[in-house]
């Protein structure tokens, strides 16, 4: 895809309430039962705003209005929340469909009717429509459409390049344009315009459907006005044109069957052995069609597909590099010795593979059975990664409202961490965890801090804790086990993360926090101590370890402490930092070396490759600065704490 867009899909908003709603009743009412019936009766946005103009109408007491301020922010949260996960229900909901009509359609007109008709209804757009490529003519055709009105664009033909489904035909890969009149990535025709201004067509998505490594056709979304369609929308879409085209596939298989078995009555052995696997293939896609329907697993497709073809099937990352390119660039299963692998691919991305043993001769039903085993096992791993991303937001969600101290009411944080299996009045740990190592540009390191991200929402599901993005790196609220300490879950995290984004993650641990639910200020404060104790951890050299404040010293309980550390900075080194940030000298470095080689100018002129006259003025600076003591025991260990403590307030660039 030549460029990102991100644009949610667009619903119909819920009707208005009808009236406005009696506020009459005094304070003790309470706020939350209007909201309540604002969202029982599924209320536009703009119908949340009444109950506070009514109230400001009446003049009620200040205090009544702002609970009603509060309720109708938690009230329009809920309600965009609830939209959002119906908006994905029915995304999920409309592809499994997909695969029961499918699975039952036996006749291409039928099936390529239920493409567009699904596909429409999917994305949510104006029209939908389906072309087919012509290989005698080398163009491809419109076949069916779905909400389309205009008779020429029914009727159109385009030749490879020409056009956005021409362009898509030709290069095998999806395109997108928000306004096709604008876009020159395609060669526009006369013809092609012509048709697309009848229909009034201005945001277009097409995607290959593809048998193997060949086009048969494309298929289409669009709206009637700009539309920017999301990723999500174009790898679903995507994921719904390859299984469309096995079906189309499978319908034209059987048509062929058919006449094949009117034309060959005199081979009738073959005949039925044909047909037997023919058969064998739709009962296969039929169970497979079940299976996803009913919610099942990838170890389920593995055990169906092990028990129709006779072998042993299991679904794994670790299959032969060479004949697992081979399979994803061909579309097909590829054997390899004894065995047989087929490609786990969706939109593009590298999934895994199945892997069939015991069964070193396939015949092409058979293949075909397990290359559409592959495909319904990247459906259910694309269905099982958006539950659990929705999961990682929910998770994430929570700990930023904790983190912000946006939400005070302790029940409604207590019944929101328990749908996500966490205990709020449990003892926890806040841990920050930033990814170390070098990164060769910006985009591999934000890469690393998503896969971080990614791996520290499954650690905490596990540990049934909370994590969320934030600061260029991750916050971890995990829950602290009998005689565990927060060091020893620090550096365990520290291990854990760093084993799954293959780097090394440092990580900071605060004291441990309880009552979270009462008292959610705490949860902000624990963070910004864990967060001292990495800065710490960098400064000393302890990048991927992990630690909490009570390892670092007098260092450790001076950052999880509430004693004023710039003041004590500022008190102890001001003059010569100031001095260096007005004259751009460098005794703070200076200083920093001659503590480092022992108080010994000699040692320090080579540290810092300057001549031994140049430390010893640079030092008589020093001395006119901090005064003629500055070297005794008490004020040299104050004045290198102080040094170590500017070092860590300086926040050294992330490794």
């Amino acid at each position: 895809m030549s460029r990102d867009h991100v644009q949610s899909v667009r619903r119909p908003a819920p009707a208005p309430v009808a009236g406005a709603l009696d506020l009459g009743a005094d304070v003790l009412g309470g706020a939350e039962p209007a909201y309540l019936e604002l969202l029982a009766r599924g209320a536009s946005a703009e119908a949340y705003e009444q109950p506070v103009l009514l109230a400001r109408a009446e003049n009620r007491p200040p205090e009544r209005i702002a609970a009603l301020e509060r309720a109708k922010l938690l009230a329009l949260r809920v309600r965009a929340e609830l939209e959002g996960r119906r908006r994905r229900e029915a995304e999920l909901s409309a592809l499994f469909e997909t695969a029961h009509d499918l699975a039952g359609l036996r006749d291409v007109d039928a099936v390529l009717q239920a493409i567009v008709q699904r596909a429409r209804s999917l994305l949510g757009t104006d029209v939908a429509y389906l072309s087919l490529n012509d290989p005698e003519r080398g163009d491809t055709y419109m076949r069916v459409t779905e909400g389309s009105v205009a008779a020429r664009f029914q009727q159109l033909r385009l030749g490879m390049g020409e056009g956005l489904g021409g362009l898509v035909a030709q290069t095998a890969r999806p395109y997108v344009t928000d306004d096709y009149f604008r876009d020159d990535r395609f060669r526009h025709t006369l013809s092609i315009d012509a048709g697309v201004r009848d229909e009034g067509l201005v945001a277009i998505l097409g995607v290959p459907l593809m048998l193997g490594p060949h086009v048969i056709g494309v298929l289409f979304a669009a709206d009637r006005r700009a539309r920017v369609f999301e990723r999500e929308q174009i790898a679903l879409l995507g994921s719904f044109a390859a299984l469309a085209a096995a079906a189309i596939d499978t319908a034209n298989l059987l048509t062929e069957t058919r006449s094949a078995m009117t034309g060959l009555e005199r081979a009738n052995e073959i005949i039925k052995d044909h047909s037997a696997a023919v058969e064998r293939a739709s009962d296969i896609h039929d169970r497979l069609a079940e299976l996803v329907l009913r919610g099942g697993q990838v170890h389920d497709v593995a055990a169906v597909v092990s028990e129709v073809l006779g072998g042993t099937v299991e679904f794994t990352d670790a299959a032969d590099p060479r004949s697992l390119t081979t399979s994803r660039t061909e579309g097909h299963a590829v054997r390899h010795g004894d065995d047989w692998i087929a490609a786990v691919a969706a939109g593009g991305e590298l999934l895994g593979a199945l892997v069939l043993r015991g069964r070193p001769g396939l015949d092409p039903v058979d293949q075909r059975t397990l290359e559409r085993a592959a495909m319904v096992t990247s459906l259910l791993l694309l269905a099982r990664r958006s539950a659990a991303e929705a999961e990682q937001r929910v998770r994430g969600e929570l700990l930023d409202d904790l983190l912000d101290a946006r939400a005070r009411e302790p029940r409604q944080l207590r019944d929101r961490a328990t749908r996500l299996h966490a205990d709020l009045d449990a003892t926890h740990v806040v841990l920050a965890a930033r990814p170390d190592g070098p990164a060769a540009d910006a985009e591999a390191e934000a890469a690393a801090r998503r896969r971080l991200w990614s791996a520290a929402s499954r650690l905490a599901a596990a540990r049934h804790g909370l994590a969320a993005a934030r600061d260029g790196g991750t916050v971890l609220l995990l829950p602290l086990g009998p005689g565990d300490t927060a060091t020893e879950l620090a550096r365990r995290t520290a291990r854990h993360l760093g084993s799954a984004v293959r780097q090394p993650v440092t990580v900071g641990a605060s004291g441990p926090v309880a009552d979270l639910a009462s008292r959610p200020d705490t949860v902000a404060v624990a963070y910004a101590e864990g967060r001292r104790c990495l800065d710490a951890l960098h400064v000393l050299g302890r990048a991927g370890d992990g630690a909490a404040a009570e390892d670092l010293g007098f260092l450790g309980l001076l950052l999880a402490g509430e004693r004023d550390v710039a003041a004590f900075v500022t008190r102890t080194i001001g003059p010569v930092v100031a001095y260096d940030t007005r004259r751009g000298t460098e005794l703070v470095r200076t200083l920093d070396a001659y503590f480092a080689c022992g108080m010994s100018p000699a040692r320090t002129k080579d540290e810092l490759h300057v001549h031994v006259n140049t430390v010893a003025q640079r030092l008589d600076r020093v001395a006119r600065l901090l005064g003629d003591d500055w070297q005794s025991p008490a004020r040299a260990l104050e004045i290198q704490l102080a040094l170590r403590l500017h070092r860590l307030g300086a926040r050294p660039e992330r490794r």
